[in-house]
């Protein structure tokens, strides 16, 4: 397999330009990240008063010692509800347990008294979605004051899904496991109800369906919270509670060891090799990504060179359908299909793109998208070669594709082309952003300009002479929304994304998610079927 060999400078003056520009990026980010980390801090100490751990220590103590965490949508709620829910009060992500790949999905007490807003649903969702979809037992750390009232309107009614979520993985064989360490009340009293072990920490956790306010109201009847339902009623009477915990350290304990009782296994059908390091330091990742990744061009083997094993990569069709490279690689050991933009897509990369696709489903190879991506090539030309046909068998081949697929959105990913990249709608397993990247229908100035071709050519078909000036201020308010709404921050915050990364840690994050998925036997499943290929 050959070595992409890298052409990047170094010493360049723009090669500096670019990594002071990328670094500012991901200084920003990680403050933006730790902000998120750090918030709460006066709830923190409120718990540490009542005995209790922070989430992120509950996290620590439950996960093995040196080994990866993949937080997931750390900035989900980024400017949302006057920033009062950082990462959406909840913690998601993909974590070792004694040996096993789980899902985490922790409920942060110090932020609004871990209250969920409509962002925290739809995050909660997410990760059981990813759970259910590549095979994972969940892990809840349950403490919640539950729904945040004055948002009660836009999760109510999708927040039973979370519930029909659990029922349904627990009926799949998947785990659910819940260490409830405060209150799980009104409908989050079902996240133990639906689980499949339960651990309560005595004198702390509280489960029931109405607190004892709603039970006098409905019932007139008058009950303390620990007799109505304290751990040691569900412990003795109710039988909610499977195991009885001390401390929070001690729950953690207790969970670790349900899940080394499992009996879990990981089959993995593929012909791994032994993981090799890049050639090229992935900190040159910084200095390789332009600052305006549309204007200036961007060879993708270069950041490959920087994320694959070896810096092998045995290109597909190398001399065909330039404007995107496809081929085979490793990453971590395991084997990986690549398809990266170098371009515009015209007919013959959409072309090289399907068959390629087919090929990686036929060998039962997961496949990785990176975006920087424009759209499809338009104009007379496109249109007479069949640009809409061929780009339809892409869409095709992504949308049919039974292997597990990863994106990574490395710059522009704009129009029909992100959706062929399979874009968020194409379900793929894991899909992150870089701070570099952008997201819309098209880019702020195209859509400015179009915007005004079209207001100014309404206006001369109803005889009325365009005011110019008129149309040149929309057009800016065009490009302010669409800068503003095309910005990473903006797509994370609303879960478009699974997280943004530094580009230097997304080579763990995909290694992460690959070994993540054989936790279901996709292989023998075989190749997918496909809808109709306009030829």
């Amino acid at each position: 397999m050959a070595v992409i060999q890298s052409k990047v400078d170094t010493r360049s003056s723009e090669y500096r330009a670019y990594y002071e520009h990328n670094a500012q990026l991901m200084q920003t980010l990680e403050a933006r990240q730790a902000a998120v980390r750090d918030a709460g801090k006066k709830g923190e100490a409120r718990m540490r008063e009542q005995g209790k751990l922070p989430v992120r220590e509950r996290l620590e103590l439950l996960l093995d010692e040196g080994t990866p965490f993949l937080e997931l949508s750390t900035l989900a709620a980024h400017d949302m509800y006057n920033n009062e829910s950082p990462g959406a009060g909840i913690i998601t992500g993909i974590g070792i347990i004694h040996g096993v790949e789980c899902m985490i999905s922790a409920n942060n007490p110090a932020i609004k008294g871990g209250t969920s807003y409509p962002i925290t649903v739809d995050k909660s969702l997410r990760a059981q979605e990813i759970a259910r979809v590549n095979g994972l037992p969940t892990v809840y750390l349950v403490e919640s004051g539950g729904a945040n009232l004055p948002h009660q309107s836009e999760l109510f009614v999708k927040g039973g899904r979370g519930f029909a979520n659990q029922a349904q993985m627990s009926a799949l064989g998947l785990p659910q496991i819940s260490l409830v360490f405060g209150n799980s009340t009104a409908g989050g009293a079902y996240v133990p109800g639906l689980s499949d072990y339960t651990v309560f920490v005595r004198n702390q956790a509280l489960a029931f369906l109405g607190g004892p306010p709603l039970v006098k109201m409905a019932t007139g009847e008058e009950v303390d919270e620990e007799t109505l339902g304290g751990t040691d009623m569900h412990a003795r009477i109710s039988g909610l509670a499977d195991y009885v915990a001390e401390n929070d350290a001690d729950a953690v304990r207790i969970g670790r060891e349900i899940v080394a009782n499992l009996n879990w296994r990981k089959t993995i059908r593929a012909e791994l090799r032994t993981p090799e390091e890049p050639r090229y330091d992935p900190d040159e990742l910084l200095g390789i990504v332009p600052i305006d990744t549309v204007r200036k061009p961007l060879d993708m083997r270069e950041v490959l060179a920087r994320l694959l094993d070896g810096s092998r990569l045995y290109e597909f069709k190398p001399d065909y359908g330039s404007t995107l490279v496809c081929g085979h690689a490793h990453l971590g050991g395991f084997p990986v299909g690549v398809v990266a933009n170098n371009g515009v897509l015209f007919s013959e990369s959409a072309n090289k793109a399907a068959q390629f696709i087919q090929l990686c489903n036929h060998a039962r190879i997961p496949i990785i998208y990176f975006q920087n991506i424009t759209g499809f090539m338009v104009g007379t030309k496109a249109e007479h070669g069949g640009i809409i046909k061929d780009g339809s068998k892409m869409i095709n081949a992504v949308a049919n594709s039974s292997v597990p697929q990863f994106s990574v959105l490395v710059g522009g990913a704009y129009g029909a082309g992100y959706y062929a990249m399979c874009g968020r709608s194409y379900d793929p397993r894991l899909i992150f952003a870089w701070a570099t990247s952008r997201t819309a229908v098209m880019g702020a100035e195209q859509a400015a300009g179009v915007l005004g071709i079209v207001q100014e050519a309404s206006m001369r078909r109803k005889g009325i002479e365009p005011d110019m000036e008129a149309i040149e201020q929309m057009k800016q308010m065009v490009r302010l929304t669409f800068e503003k709404e095309s910005d990473p921050y903006y797509g994370t915050a609303r879960l478009w994304d699974d997280g943004i990364l530094d580009p230097r840690a997304t080579r763990q994050a995909l290694i992460t998610g690959i070994s993540m998925s054989y936790n279901r036997d996709w292989v023998s499943e075989g190749a997918p079927r496909y809808g109709n290929f306009r030829m």
